[in-house]
Formats: C-alpha cells, structure tokens, sequence
C-alpha cells in the first residue's frame, strides 16, 4: 500500500513558457522501466510508449513570486517520458524527466534540491527566426565541448490541437513526477491552457545522446522522431508538490 504526504499546494514558479520544440520519439518500453518513479506506470499513446527531446524558452520568470536577476529568461532542453498515476479521483497524467538542461547552476542547484530533478547546467543557445512564410526556431546546448542542436522551420500561424490527437497526449500532461527513492516518488502540478502548435515543415536535430544522457539512451543515435511539433506555449504555474510513499508495516 502507499500513503500520501501533502503539502498545501502554495505556487512555487510562475513563467512563461514559449516555442516548444518538441521530438518525440517510440522507444521500447523496458528501456523506461528502471526510471518510473514509484506508483507511477508508462503512460501509452495508441499502444505506443514515447520520449521527447523538448527545447523551449522560460520568459518572465518567478520563484515565490519574485523575479531573480539574471534568471528571468532563459533555455531548457529536457528529455522527458510519460506516465500516470492513479490517485483516489482517478488517473493523472504525468511526465517524468531524464535531464533537464538550463544555462545557470543557481537553477540547476534550486531545482534538483527541491524538485530531486536531474538538472545539469551547460552553456545554451537559442534562435527563432522569420521570414516571408516560414518560422524557424533553434535551441542548442553545449557538452564536451561539441554543440547539440535541434531545429523546426515551420508555417508562421498557429493552429488549434485536434482533441483526441497525437498533439494533445504530448502536450497535455499536467503532473510531473521524479524517483526519489524505489519506494518514494515526488509529485507536483504544472498548469497551463490548451496549446496552439506551429505545422511543421522541416527539422533539424544533430545530438549526441550517449554523451548527454549517458549509456541507457545511446541507442536513440539511430532513431528518427515519429513526429516533430512546434508549440507556441503560454503562461504556466507549478505548484509546490508533495511525496507519495510506501506505507509502513505495522506490528
């Protein structure tokens, strides 16, 4: 059995989150297996298990309200895979993260101490660029001395998600949760509205997997997106969370 450990659910980051690259990818589920947090099971999209190599903008940003200088704006480059939970109203879908790339390692330290993330602190970049019908947008991150990138050129007009589709199952995911211990996990909410997504015309993607995310996701060198999305993002709240653990054996 497992209890839950609440905490009341104070905002602990609000930002914005802005032209989300996100390139997801069909893996074998047992290569996800030794990541799930506990309680969590592998969240499938029409009998397929996904992971995302995700790159976007946090704009705007607020810890507890405030803004920290030098760390309002900035890249994340996450690879991340999808589960859910079931909790006493039902299910909640959720995303669980392999690393989470920023540029800071006052963010790096912030997140991992309290969130129990995988963050890692690397130099990054970023570029969106238009022109008379296109719209490309490029994050990066450097590691060992070699850059990683990731590109769409697009169409420049947003289009709403199709309920039911592809879109929607990436994209809505409203909980996020970490493997603290085989017997604990972390949970907290993120909140946002329904995404707009850019149609895709073309990608880029030139990274290093083994060296990024070490041996487990190597094999990924070889793999090509299943699909390719740009979303436009809007304002997002996490929330502060809360652990779920085992229940202790009473006597």
């Amino acid at each position: 059995m497992q209890q839950t450990i609440p905490i009341k659910k104070r905002t602990f980051l609000d930002a914005q989150w802005r032209k989300l690259v996100m390139m997801n990818f069909k893996v074998d589920p047992e290569v996800l297996k030794p990541y799930l947090p506990f309680e969590t099971e592998l969240d499938l999209w029409n009998d397929t298990c996904y992971i995302s190599l995700v790159g976007f903008m946090f704009q705007e940003t607020r810890m507890l309200k405030m803004k920290i200088p030098f760390h309002v704006n900035f890249e994340e480059i996450n690879l991340r895979f999808y589960v859910k939970y079931k909790d006493t109203e039902g299910y909640r879908r959720g995303v669980v993260f392999i690393k989470e790339i920023v540029p800071m390692p006052s963010l790096t330290l912030v997140a991992n101490a309290f969130y129990s993330e995988n963050y890692e602190t690397l130099t990054t970049s970023h570029a969106w660029l238009e022109d008379a019908d296109s719209l490309t947008v490029k994050y990066g991150w450097k590691k060992d001395g070699r850059w990683n990138v990731m590109r769409t050129t697009s169409e420049k007009e947003p289009v709403d998600i199709v309920e039911g589709s592809e879109e929607e199952f990436i994209t809505e995911h409203f909980w996020g949760y970490t493997k603290i211990k085989d017997n604990v996990s972390a949970e907290y909410e993120v909140q946002h509205p329904r995404w707009q997504v850019y149609p895709v015309k073309d990608y880029g993607l030139r990274v290093n997997f083994e060296k990024t995310y070490g041996p487990d996701f190597a094999f990924m060198q070889n793999l090509k997106p299943v699909s390719v999305f740009l979303a436009e993002g809007s304002e997002i709240v996490v929330k502060q969370g809360r652990k779920i653990k085992a229940e202790a054996l009473e006597v």
